[in-house]
């Protein structure tokens, strides 16, 4: 192989790696809306596209996405460990930017029929968001624009929501109001820089 040749090669498999590790770094500023979406364009479009497909509202997709994962592609849950020191694995199988379980992401690859999406890819994670927020207001009566509510649901699952689970958690009702406010202030810092969008 000529040395030329080689360093073509070379030069893609770089040109490659940077682009398919793109969403690995999250946003500098997490408490701005607007500086989020023009650092990552990509997130911009995803929002959008989903908001479009299934009436979610951008501030409301941002801020659950921004508590379950501070937009981290390829987050996870804690790990346990037995006796303080023992790693026995996984709190749960929740994974990526919206911190989806096994069972749930194949539930929606299924019924979308998206069935290469993946959830560190964030099109894939924000059309989920989407799709299982209008699962929980057709089967709980939660309206899009309600972050808290849809968050507890989000939280909760559907069933969890219906039964109240959330009304014995103390902790999670307090982190509900937080994301509430979230998409709040997310909201106002949106209509104030149109020029992103």
């Amino acid at each position: 192989m000529s040395r030329s040749l080689r360093t073509l090669m070379f030069m893609l498999l770089v040109a490659v790696a940077a682009c398919s590790g793109r969403d690995r770094a999250p946003p500098r500023n997490l408490d701005n809306a607007c500086s989020i979406l023009k650092e990552k364009k990509h997130f911009k479009r995803a929002f959008k596209a989903t908001e479009r497909r299934w009436g979610v509202p951008v501030n409301v997709q941002m801020a659950i996405l921004y508590q379950e994962s501070k937009f981290i592609s390829n987050a996870r849950t804690p790990n346990k460990y037995v006796l303080g020191v023992l790693p026995m694995g996984r709190q749960s199988s929740a994974y990526g930017y919206a911190q989806v379980l096994d069972a749930t992401w194949d539930q929606y690859k299924r019924e979308t029929r998206n069935r290469g999406a993946r959830r560190t890819n964030i099109k894939d994670a924000s059309d989920f968001m989407g799709w299982y927020m209008n699962e929980t207001r057709r089967r709980n009566g939660v309206a899009l624009s309600n972050a808290r509510g849809q968050y507890l649901a989000y939280h909760e699952g559907q069933s969890g929501y219906a039964r109240g689970t959330y009304r014995k958690k103390s902790w999670l009702l307090r982190v509900a109001d937080e994301v509430d406010a979230r998409a709040d202030r997310y909201g106002a810092q949106l209509k104030k820089c149109s020029r992103v969008w």
